[in-house]
């Protein structure tokens, strides 16, 4: 293939439009570009739209579980560590908290429910080049688990103002140096509301 494509949007189905809406607007920091009651496009960055949501109407949607076929996350990513955990700090003013923190090693990530119960990584990249996060995937740290461990958020960023080295607070020996947290894949895996 001589030209590479690259992802330009995501679209999910909702039968609750403007609560999807508005919690994306918030999550992402989006603004609506077009919406018309049946379908809503929204962008955050340069693309004309990122993200569209669709409520057919007079459609009988069934609500997702985490057992449902299809797309488990989508995925957005932070410039650094910080800014990361500035937004957790302002969605959790909001009264959004994270499901589950992971540290995967080459991504610190937070995972939210939307209200429709998608899942979405909130993530920084742990290495400056991609060749190095494929380094990290194919190590024996990966190899022995490639999900990672959950992490405090509240508790990184603490550590984070009190002087802690960024590439210490991205290290799974940091992740794993808090109290014990549920398994991470229990919690993407569990049915919505649990």
């Amino acid at each position: 293939m001589s030209a590479r494509p690259k992802l330009a949007h995501l679209v999910l189905m909702t039968a609750n439009l403007p609560t999807l809406r508005d919690w994306y607007i918030r999550v992402l920091g989006a603004h609506v570009v077009y919406e018309n009651g049946v379908l809503c496009f929204l962008t955050f960055d340069e693309e004309h739209h990122r993200l569209a949501l669709v409520s057919p109407p007079r459609a009988p949607l069934q609500a997702r579980t985490p057992f449902t076929i299809g797309m488990h996350h989508s995925a957005y990513t932070f410039p650094a560590l910080n800014d990361l955990l500035d937004h957790y700090t302002e969605l959790k003013s909001m009264g959004i908290e994270p499901l589950t923190p992971i540290q995967h090693g080459l991504t610190t990530s937070l995972y939210y429910r939307d209200p429709d119960g998608n899942l979405v990584e909130l993530q920084i990249d742990n290495f400056a080049h991609a060749q190095a996060a494929t380094d990290y995937m194919l190590g024996a740290e990966f190899a022995a688990d490639p999900v990672g461990p959950a992490f405090d958020p509240q508790r990184m960023l603490d550590a984070l103002r009190a002087g802690t080295p960024v590439a210490t607070l991205l290290t799974r020996a940091w992740a794993q140096s808090g109290p014990a947290l549920p398994n991470p894949m229990g919690r993407l895996t569990s049915p919505v509301g649990h």
